[in-house]
């Protein structure tokens, strides 16, 4: 495998447990014990996904996904012993786009990792170009840009904007929304959708509109 993963966590043991983990799945991973160190080597390196703690020194976790998300759409887990919902919800509003709690199956991590690496590989693989009003959205690059304007999206917020169009004219419930955007192994509960949502339209300024929500059910993308 070629991708590069950044593990940010400082608790050693952890560190060490999760990289044997990836390194036995053939996966280049290099790793941070602090905040400070992950933000410069993502600036030196080209990561393909970002494991992340919360619980950090110098810099902590939610600073770290706040800064990342602001110039990149690298996918994000956050890997944290916080459990509680405000902090999942904290998490995705940052833009990350999985919450891993401890204790976790290293096991299961990997495989939520090998399923954003796979949808991110997805995304730049196809070289159609869907176009709503100014709005472009290049599938090769991942980018889009509203007015030529470039619009910084997640992953995940990525594809939930595709994902709402390609059933465009259709109401979709935040079931489906969670099953198609996250797949059925996310544990995620409804409310991730409508965090993701409410994102998705802050970014697309004048075509948030588009994205219509239907009372008691879900959401539905309009051509307007």
């Amino acid at each position: 495998m070629n991708e590069t993963i950044l593990l940010v966590e400082d608790d050693k043991k952890m560190q060490e447990l999760i990289l044997d983990y990836f390194e036995s799945e053939g996966f280049n991973i290099l790793s941070a014990n602090n905040g400070e160190i992950a933000l410069d080597i993502i600036k030196s390196k080209k990561i393909d996904l970002l494991i992340l703690d919360i619980m950090l020194p110098r810099i902590d976790g939610w600073t770290v996904c706040r800064t990342v998300r602001a110039v990149s759409n690298i996918p994000i887990i956050i890997l944290t012993a916080r459990a509680q919902e405000e902090d999942r919800l904290l998490g995705f509003e940052l833009g990350a786009d999985d919450y891993v709690t401890k204790p976790f199956s290293p096991r299961e991590l990997v495989a939520r990792a090998k399923v954003l690496l796979k949808r991110s590989s997805q995304n730049h693989d196809s070289t159609d170009v869907l176009q709503i009003g100014t709005m472009k959205i290049e599938r090769f690059s991942h980018e889009v840009t509203i007015n030529d304007s470039p619009i910084y999206l997640s992953p995940k917020e990525y594809e939930l904007l595709l994902y709402l169009i390609n059933n465009i004219g259709i109401v979709l419930s935040r079931e489906q929304l969670l099953q198609g955007v996250w797949g059925y192994s996310h544990y995620g509960n409804l409310r991730t959708v409508d965090t993701h949502v409410n994102r998705l339209r802050d970014k697309l300024g004048n075509y948030a509109s588009y994205i219509q929500t239907i009372r008691g059910f879900g959401y539905k993308f309009n051509d307007i």
